[in-house]
């Protein structure tokens, strides 16, 4: 039976990400995996974690990606660095105080203008959301504020806090990363009905410097199978 495999933010922990597919998931082509973005930053190693993505979407595997707040950094920092040569954009300083440097280091760079651009164009590539017959995946949320909460891209990228209306959803749960929340909140939103959004960061970038979190989560859709791989890059 075909799987579908959620995976929120990553986060530059290659090892970490590859213990979960290659040991725990063991994906095939029958199967889906779902990416909420944030790959980049924090961890030593974001662009391993694109090339090893970018290496199962070669192989033909069922891959879906969103960009998360963190590729939006990226992606602008690139294009506002291309005519700059003293001075820094006002977004690259932001993204600055968040991981662009061990990320501009995995690349092999000094500048966002010098990542191989491959990769700017595989986070552009990346969507806002997806819709599933059962489920609304997004990196962190959606504005319902608005009559048409698909239509704010950024609230997908940046909102912390939000209300469902499940009139505007067709009733499906919304699945997002973006905020860690500690493992057992995580479990207590498959296991109940009650709640109409599954958060599903752990916040991998912890470590074990924070009880309850500190893992790489990965959902099935079908079967609401929950794995959590501890961090083994820190």
């Amino acid at each position: 039976m075909k799987k579908r495999w959620v995976i929120p933010d990553i986060h530059g922990c290659i090892n970490t990400l590859k213990q979960l597919i290659e040991n725990n998931i063991q994906p095939t082509k029958e199967d889906s995996l779902y990416f909420l973005g944030d790959y980049i930053d924090r961890g030593a190693d974001g662009k391993s974690v694109i090339d090893y993505i970018m290496s199962f979407q070669e192989q033909g595997y069922d891959i879906q990606y969103l960009i998360g707040n963190h590729e939006y950094y990226c992606m602008n920092s690139y294009d506002k660095d291309q005519n700059r040569w003293l001075t820094k954009s006002s977004i690259q300083k932001e993204w600055e105080r968040y991981g662009a440097k061990m990320t501009l280091r995995s690349f092999g760079v000094k500048h966002p203008r010098d990542i191989d651009p491959k990769y700017i164009e595989w986070m552009k590539k990346g969507k806002y959301f997806i819709e599933l017959d059962d489920y609304i995946l997004v990196h962190a949320g959606m504005n319902f504020n608005i009559q048409d909460p698909f239509e704010d891209t950024m609230s997908m990228l940046w909102v912390r806090d939000f209300k469902v209306d499940t009139m505007k959803t067709g009733g499906r749960k919304i699945i997002h990363g973006h905020v860690p929340v500690e493992y057992s909140l995580i479990q207590l939103f498959l296991d109940s009905d009650s709640y109409d959004f599954i958060a599903l960061d752990n916040g991998v970038y912890y470590g074990d410097q924070k009880a309850g979190f500190g893992n790489l989560m990965a959902l099935e859709l079908n079967s609401k199978e929950l794995i959590a791989q501890p961090n083994i890059d820190f």
